[in-house]
């Protein structure tokens, strides 16, 4: 997730949408990325690795890091479609181009007969709507990541739909090579007429891409669009909202506080546009406090509040940064039954885990000393540096820090349609533990 610095903030279905598929125009083309960097060399674009380095690919795992490239054969340019083959010659996959960064090749396909085209996109597009269909209701799939990148073999491609609106992250220069071709087999596949780009995740940086947000078919909506999950209503802007509008990925994270926090006080931190707020009042709460640092989330809140009928009264929105606002409580003896810490991505890469620690640790050790015995702490990561063991490690540091007996009761993930290949566990980026305390 790409929150801010403190937070995070339907139409019905068309019949018969689910898994349609029609070839797209023929005027459909890639769009070319970055100017191209010429490697002189005869042949077809290859990238040939180094010896012993073609394990990982062998694997599956879907990526291949410049230190790992012995040499670059042919002039491809940024996003073309490369052959990868070991040092002795040997196909491995064939992958994306990205020269500006440090993963050089991200595999679209391991089988050497494969083509890159048109039908390709269709096909893995198909295939992911597919396996949602399967895996959720109709109500769900209003609001569904229907391309979850790596996981769907579509690495740097994300698309979520929310009624009749397709939102598309395009993330790494192969996709953005192929950007016409992705949206038209969208179209093709989903009959969505509306696709809008939000193409400014901070990692663009990384592949030496430009942000990018607008219309790639048909008009944006002219305000937020109305979605339902597990019965309650939230409004998402596709244009301005965090990430792709919504964050779909605590969906199942959001229904089991609900069940948890009947006639307990709850403390939401990082809150967005409420989305664990409207579910803890929904399943009972008798308070919530939600915090965040932008005024204009709280007011979201506040409006899904109202818009589900559920009791103002019971709720208190506070305009605050959450590493102050903690201490600030711990100061005055607050005690809450529930707190969930939901924060930004501290650490977006492993080289910044241990700095990213030190944020994560003080957060639940000042949660933990403001939760009653048996307070429950819902606590999160969604920076993909740090793996889930790590993140374990860290909040079990914090309990010992802050004198406190902790369990853990569930691990949390994201949603079923924000799947994660084995052979690819970076793609595992939110990870969270249900912890009671004392």
């Amino acid at each position: 997730m790409t929150p801010t610095p403190s937070g995070r903030t339907s139409p019905r279905r068309r019949g018969g949408d689910r898994g349609r598929t029609r070839t797209p125009p023929t005027n459909a083309r890639p769009t070319p990325g970055l100017s191209p960097t010429k490697i002189a060399g005869p042949g077809v674009p290859r990238l040939v690795l180094r010896p012993e380095r073609e394990k990982s690919l062998q694997r599956q795992h879907p990526w291949v890091f410049s230190g790992g490239v012995d040499r670059v054969e042919g002039e491809p340019g940024s996003g073309d479609t490369v052959e990868i083959r070991s040092s002795t010659g040997g196909f491995l996959a064939r992958g994306a181009y990205s020269p500006d960064s440090q993963i050089i090749a991200r595999v679209w396909d391991f089988h050497e007969g494969s083509v890159i085209d048109a039908g390709f996109f269709v096909e893995r597009i198909r295939k992911a709507a597919e396996r949602r269909a399967r895996l959720l209701d109709d109500e769900a799939l209003e609001a569904v990541r229907l391309v979850h990148g790596e996981a769907d073999g579509l690495p740097g491609v994300v698309l979520d739909r929310f009624g009749d609106v397709g939102v598309l992250q395009l993330t790494t220069a192969g996709a953005w090579r192929w950007r016409d071709t992705i949206a038209d087999s969208v179209t093709a596949v989903t009959g969505l007429a509306h696709i809008f780009e939000r193409s400014d995740a901070e990692v663009l940086h990384l592949e030496g891409l430009p942000p990018r947000v607008g219309s790639l078919r048909g008009q944006p909506p002219d305000d937020t669009i109305e979605v339902n999950e597990n019965g309650l209503a939230f409004a998402v802007d596709v244009q301005a909202g965090h990430k792709t509008g919504f964050y779909l990925d605590q969906r199942d994270n959001r229904a089991l506080l609900r069940d948890l926090v009947e006639g307990r006080e709850v403390l939401d931190c990082f809150c967005y546009t409420g989305g664990f707020a409207v579910n803890a009042l929904a399943g009972g709460a008798a308070f919530v406090t939600a915090v965040d640092s932008s005024g204009e989330a709280l007011a979201a809140a506040r409006r899904h509040v109202v818009r589900n009928g559920l009791p103002e009264a019971r709720l208190d929105l506070v305009e605050a940064d959450v590493f102050a606002l903690l201490r600030k409580f711990r100061d005055q003896g607050r005690k809450f039954d529930v707190i969930v810490l939901d924060p930004p991505k501290f650490a977006p890469t492993a080289a910044l885990a241990q700095r990213a620690a030190r944020g994560y640790k003080d957060i639940n050790l000042w949660a933990m000393k403001l939760l009653r015995p048996g307070g429950l702490l819902f606590t999160f990561s969604c920076s993909g540096g740090i793996h889930r063991d790590l993140f374990q490690k860290i909040v079990a540091g914090a309990s010992t820090d802050a004198g406190v007996e902790a369990r853990i009761l569930h691990h949390m993930s994201a949603a079923a349609d924000h799947p994660v290949l084995l052979s690819f566990p970076e793609g595992e980026y939110l990870k969270g533990l249900l912890c009671e305390i004392g």
